[in-house]
C-alpha cells in the first residue's frame, strides 16, 4: 500500500475538531464494551462495584477502548474479540487512575471528589488491584499469547513510568527528553497497546501492527502534553480537577521545563523554590502562571503536542482512506485542540 500524508490543519468552515466522528464510529462497539465493563466490575463485596463505578461512570472520554474499536474498524475486523479486550484496556486505565490519585493525594477527578477522598486510600488501592485482575482475566479469556504479552508489557511499562515520574518529582533538572520518556511510558504505552491489539486480533501484518502502535503512542504523548498545558491554562471547572495540581505536587511538566529553561536568574530561583515545595501558595501559583505566559510555555507545549499528533496521523496513512481513518485523524486533532 502506498502512504499519503494527511494534513493536520482543517479548513475554517469545518469548525474545530471534535471526538464526534470517533464516537459515531465506535458507538455500537462501545455499547458491547460497556456491557462487559458493567458485568466484570461486579462483586459480592458491595464496596467494589460502588467504588469502581464511582470512577468508571464518572464521565471519562473512554478514549483508550475507543482506539481498540476504531483500529478494528480501520483494518476491517469483523469479529467480537476486541470488545473484551477494549474492556480490559479500560480496566487497566481505571486501575492506574485509582492508584495515581492515592499517590498524588488528589482531591478531584473528572469534576467530582476522587475515590480516595470518599472511600479512603486502602479501599481505593485494593479496588484498583481488583480491576487489574479483571483486566488480566479478560486477556486470558481471549486466548492470544501475543495480545497478553502486549497488554501485560504495557501494564509493566505504565508502572515504570509512574515510578519514574515519582522519582523526577521536585527535581528541577528534569529536561524535555527525560520528561518525554516518562510520559511515553506512563501514558503513551497504553494508547499504543490499545491500538495495536486491534491489528493482532484481525491478523494483520507486522507493518499494520506497527502503524497502529505508532498512531496510539504518538497520540498518547500529544494527549499528555495537552494535559500538561491545561494545568496552567484552564479553569478547574472546565478541567475537572484543581488548577495547579501539577505545580503544587512539584511535577516538572513541559510548560515548567520551558519556562525554567528560558527564565532569567530571578525566575529560575522562583522555580527552584516552587518545585522543591517551598513556594506553593495561590499567589505562587499565580506567579508561576505569569512566568509561563511570559515565555509562551503553554503554546510551545501545544506546538510539541501538534508535532506528535501529526506523527500519529501520518502513521495511519498506510491504510486506505475511510471513515475510520478520518475519525482517527480527527481524534488526534481534537487531542491537541481540546481545552479539557
Amino acid at each position: 500500500m502506498s502512504a499519503d500524508i494527511i494534513p493536520l490543519k482543517r479548513r475554517e468552515e469545518d469548525g474545530p475538531p471534535t471526538l464526534d466522528p470517533m464516537l459515531q464510529l465506535t458507538a455500537s462497539g462501545m455499547n458491547a464494551v460497556n456491557t462487559v465493563i458493567l458485568d466484570r466490575m461486579q462483586s459480592e463485596i458491595p464496596l467494589i462495584p460502588r467504588l469502581a463505578g464511582h470512577l468508571i461512570s464518572g464521565g471519562g472520554k473512554r478514549l483508550r477502548p475507543m482506539l481498540t474499536l476504531a483500529g478494528a474498524e480501520l483494518v476491517g475486523y469483523q469479529g467480537a474479540r476486541h470488545h473484551k479486550l477494549a474492556a480490559a484496556v479500560e480496566f487497566i486505565h481505571t486501575a492506574t487512575l485509582l492508584h495515581d490519585d492515592v499517590v498524588d493525594g488528589s482531591e478531584m477527578r473528572r469534576g467530582k471528589a476522587a475515590a480516595n477522598i470518599i472511600f479512603g486510600n486502602p479501599a481505593t488501592v485494593l479496588v484498583g488491584d481488583f480491576l487489574f485482575s479483571r483486566a488480566f482475566e479478560l486477556m486470558t479469556e481471549d486466548g492470544s499469547l501475543k495480545v497478553l504479552k502486549i497488554l501485560s508489557t504495557a501494564s509493566a511499562v505504565i508502572a515504570e513510568g509512574e515510578v519514574a515520574q515519582l522519582s523526577a518529582q521536585r527535581k528541577i533538572e528534569t529536561n524535555e527528553e527525560r520528561y518525554l520518556e516518562i510520559i511515553g511510558a506512563k501514558t503513551a504505552a497504553l494508547f499504543a497497546a490499545a491500538s495495536r491489539i486491534a491489528a493482532v486480533v484481525a491478523e494483520c501484518d507486522e507493518a499494520q501492527e506497527r502503524a497502529l502502535d505508532d498512531y496510539g503512542r504518538n497520540l498518547g504523548v500529544a494527549f499528555q502534553l495537552v494535559d500538561d498545558a491545561i494545568d496552567y491554562d484552564s479553569d478547574a471547572a472546565e478541567m475537572g480537577k484543581d488548577r495547579g495540581d501539577d505545580f503544587r505536587e512539584g511535577k516538572m511538566t513541559l510548560p515548567v521545563i520551558f519556562a525554567y529553561a528560558r527564565g532569567n536568574e530571578e525566575e529560575r530561583a522562583f522555580w527552584k523554590a516552587a518545585i522543591s515545595g517551598h513556594r506553593t501558595s495561590d499567589e505562587d501559583l499565580a506567579h508561576a502562571i505569569t512566568l509561563i505566559a511570559r515565555h509562551d510555555a503553554v503554546e510551545h507545549t501545544r506546538e510539541r503536542a501538534r508535532y506528535f499528533a501529526q506523527r500519529a496521523i501520518d502513521a495511519i496513512s498506510i491504510f486506505p482512506d475511510s471513515k475510520a481513518r478520518q475519525a482517527m485523524a480527527e481524534a488526534a486533532m481534537f487531542a491537541v485542540a481540546r481545552g479539557y
